[in-house]
């Protein structure tokens, strides 16, 4: 028999919710977690950055901190022309744990993901 889980554990095994959509998505962009620090202006750092692909649960603060350095650095990339093509990621399309997060949503962006 296994011993029980305390609650503190429990706890932590809840708050670990697994690869995030924004893993996948900085994949796709080609991202790294050190562009996406560089790109910030809200002094965003690497574990966070880590902590957020991995799925370690977020606060709404850090979740939209991370999706508005995510659209700029996206935006940087981007010709002026596909700026306006654009639409800029929300967090609950970058978090499976944020409230209304969508499972089923497809990318618009996808035509102007790097070849």
């Amino acid at each position: 028999m296994s011993p029980a889980l305390t609650e503190s554990q429990m706890q932590e095994t809840t708050r670990d919710h697994g690869p995030q959509p924004l893993d996948r998505l900085m994949n796709c962009w080609a991202l790294t977690n050190h562009q996406l620090v560089g790109a910030s202006v809200e002094q965003l750092n690497h574990k966070q950055v880590q902590r957020a692909r991995k799925g370690r649960q977020l606060t709404l603060h850090l979740m939209q901190k991370i999706t508005r350095t995510l659209n700029d650095a996206i935006m940087a990339r981007l010709s002026k022309d596909e700026q306006v093509q654009f639409l800029p990621y929300t967090h609950k399309r970058l978090f499976l744990y944020a409230k209304d997060h969508d499972p089923s949503w497809a990318d618009p962006n996808t035509p102007l993901l790097p070849k």
